[in-house]
C-alpha cells in the first residue's frame, strides 16, 4: 500500500484543525472508556494564540482525502532546548498501514532540523487492554522511563465518602480563587509551584525542572483561561500567614471534563492531612458551581506513596497506566 500523504495543518483553519481533531479523537477514545480530550475550542485556543516558551507543529496524514492520522510537536524554545514532546494518533481502521511511522519520520525531521535530541510521549494502556501502542513505540526505539497511574471518580461524590473528607486541619485556613491567582498569593504560588516542580516523580525523562517565574506564570494564566476554569485552593498558617500547599483543578470550559491537576503540600508543613483537605476544597467548589462535571481524572505515581493514598482515600480509582516513552538520538 502507497505511503498516506503528510501535511502541515493551517491551525487558523477551523475545517481542517476539526477533521484533525476528528481523527485523533477516533484514536483516543478507541478501547479506552476513560480517554481525554482537548475541546475543539480548548485545540483551537492552544495552537491559534501559542506559547513564548514552546513551538507547536500539527501534521495530518490523509488517504483519498481523509486524514487518518496526525501528530502534534511541541518544541522547547527556552528551558530543555533539547527537549520535544511527540503525540502521533491513527485512526484504528487505518493501522498497521504504514501511516503511524510515515508521521513519526516527518516530525523526526522536523525536530532535529530544530536541534532537538530527546523525545517524549505520553501511552497510555487501558488496564487489562492491549498493548499495541506500547509494541508501536518500542518498534521506533522508545523505551518507558516513567509510569503513573490515572485515576478517574465519579461526581458527586458519595455522602458518606464525603462527610469523611471534611476534617480540618488545626491552624490552617483554606483560601480560593477562581482563574488568575491574586496578587497578595503570587510569590507563595510562585514558590509552591516550582516545589511541585522539583517534587514530581519524573523518573527517567532527560529534562531538568521547568523555573515557572513571574512572566511564565502570567502567560499560563492568559492561555489558560481561554479555555479552562482554574479552581485553586491554597492553606495558609494562621500563625505567620505561610502557605503551606495548594490544589488546582481544571475544568474545560466546553465539556464536562475536571482535571485534578497539582496538589501540594511543602516540606514543613506534611503529614497534618493538608493534602485531603485542598482536594476536598476545590471537590466542594466544582460540585456547587459546576455540577455537570461527573468524573474527575488524576495521575499518581505509586511509588509517590503519600500522594497516592491520599487519592485513592479521597475515592480515585486507577482506570489507566500512563508510560512516559522516550528516545534520545
Amino acid at each position: 500500500m502507497s505511503a498516506p500523504s503528510i501535511s502541515f495543518v493551517d491551525v487558523h483553519d477551523d475545517v481542517a484543525l476539526a477533521a484533525w481533531r476528528g481523527a485523533e479523537s477516533a484514536s483516543l477514545h478507541h478501547e479506552r472508556s476513560f480517554a481525554l480530550q482537548r475541546s475543539l475550542p480548548a485545540l483551537t485556543a492552544s495552537v491559534q494564540h501559542p506559547s513564548a516558551f514552546v513551538r507547536r507543529v500539527l501534521l495530518a496524514a490523509r488517504r483519498d482525502g481523509e486524514v487518518v492520522g496526525t501528530a502534534e510537536l511541541v518544541l522547547s524554545q527556552t528551558e530543555n532546548e533539547h527537549l520535544a514532546e511527540l503525540e502521533i494518533h491513527v485512526r484504528p481502521e487505518h493501522r498497521r498501514r504504514g501511516t503511524g511511522a510515515a508521521l513519526h519520520q516527518a516530525v523526526d525531521e522536523i525536530r532535529r532540523a530544530d536541534g532537538q535530541t530527546t523525545v517524549i510521549g505520553e501511552l497510555y494502556l487501558p488496564l487489562g487492554g492491549s498493548a499495541a501502542g506500547l509494541d508501536f513505540a518500542t518498534a521506533l526505539g522508545f523505551t518507558s522511563v516513567h509510569t503513573e497511574e490515572h485515576l478517574a471518580m465519579r461526581l458527586p461524590a458519595d455522602p458518606i465518602t464525603a462527610d469523611l473528607l471534611t476534617r480540618e486541619v488545626p491552624g490552617y485556613e483554606i483560601v480560593t480563587w477562581t482563574g488568575r491567582c491574586p496578587d497578595e498569593h503570587r510569590a507563595a504560588y510562585l514558590s509552591m509551584r516550582n516545589q511541585m516542580n522539583l517534587d514530581v516523580p519524573t523518573g527517567q525523562i532527560d529534562a531538568t525542572p521547568v523555573v515557572i517565574h513571574e512572566a511564565r506564570l502570567a502567560d499560563s494564566e492568559l492561555r489558560t483561561a481561554r479555555s479552562y476554569i482554574t479552581i485553586v485552593a491554597a492553606a495558609r498558617r494562621v500563625a505567620d500567614g505561610a502557605m503551606g500547599g495548594y490544589s488546582v483543578v481544571l475544568l474545560d470550559r466546553s465539556d464536562h471534563v475536571a482535571l485534578q491537576d497539582d496538589t501540594l503540600v511543602m516540606p514543613e508543613h506534611r503529614g497534618s492531612g493538608l493534602g485531603m483537605q485542598l482536594k476536598q476544597a476545590t471537590r466542594a467548589i466544582v460540585e456547587a458551581e459546576h455540577p455537570e462535571r461527573q468524573v474527575i481524572h488524576t495521575w499518581t505515581d505509586p511509588a509517590n506513596a503519600a500522594m497516592y493514598r491520599t487519592n485513592i482515600s479521597f475515592g480515585f480509582a486507577p482506570v489507566e497506566i500512563l508510560h512516559e516513552m522516550q528516545r534520545v538520538d
